[in-house]
């Protein structure tokens, strides 16, 4: 069964939540490696967008590659892994030829959650401000988001915004952004405004 091209129908809100790691089974279903520790989208929506893996050339050609729309029929937690199987999808070689597909899904569809929960992928992009002698400074912005084990953690390029109020990251000797790791938790984090993308903490700031 071929996939179903939907390209001109594709939503512009689309987030890449994981990825295809394997078939599972005999009977048509794939392994999918999600990219946060909370996976409920994956398990909620059930209309997913795959996109080919893209070669490393061309990686930067990923936001306008075909993307194809499969219908979610089951899906369920796999140890850290959510396995999934697809309307017309009933055996291996089927599954087999999505692996290394990336999956996204709309964000309008994405669950919704509790006041004082957040989806990682709206935290990255927002300004992390921190505490320096008592005033609140920029610390940098949200790059990305993973857990260690214990809770979720914000990895923060640090540096600050120019006149237009574009973000500008400071860059150590090897012109590669300079890195520093906040723990996503209370006692630290103050007040996060999806709205104004910031993120509001007691986060020690030290100036460089």
């Amino acid at each position: 069964m071929p996939l179903k091209q939907m390209s001109l129908d594709l939503p512009t809100d689309l987030v890449e939540v994981g990825r295809v790691v394997s078939a599972y089974g005999v009977r048509g279903w794939i392994k999918v490696q999600p990219y946060s520790a909370d996976a409920e989208a994956l398990l909620s929506v059930r209309k997913w967008w795959l996109r080919a893996p893209v070669p490393p050339n061309k990686a930067g050609d990923l936001a306008t590659a075909p993307a194809q729309l499969l219908t979610v029929v089951k899906s369920r937690p796999h140890s850290a892994t959510v396995v999934a199987q697809f309307q017309g999808f009933d055996d291996r070689d089927l599954a087999e030829k999505l692996k290394a597909h990336t999956v996204w899904i709309s964000r309008a569809e994405f669950p919704s959650v509790d006041e004082d929960e957040h989806y990682w992928v709206d935290l990255i992009g927002c300004l992390l401000y921190g505490d320096h002698n008592g005033q609140s400074v920029l610390v940098g912005q949200v790059a990305n988001v993973f857990d260690n084990g214990a809770h979720a953690v914000l990895e923060v390029h640090l540096g600050f915004l120019n006149d237009q109020a574009q973000f500008i990251s400071q860059l150590d000797a090897k012109q590669r952004p300079v890195v520093e790791l906040v723990p996503f938790v209370e006692a630290y984090i103050n007040e996060v405004d999806q709205s104004k993308k910031t993120i509001l903490s007691s986060w020690p700031f030290t100036a460089n």
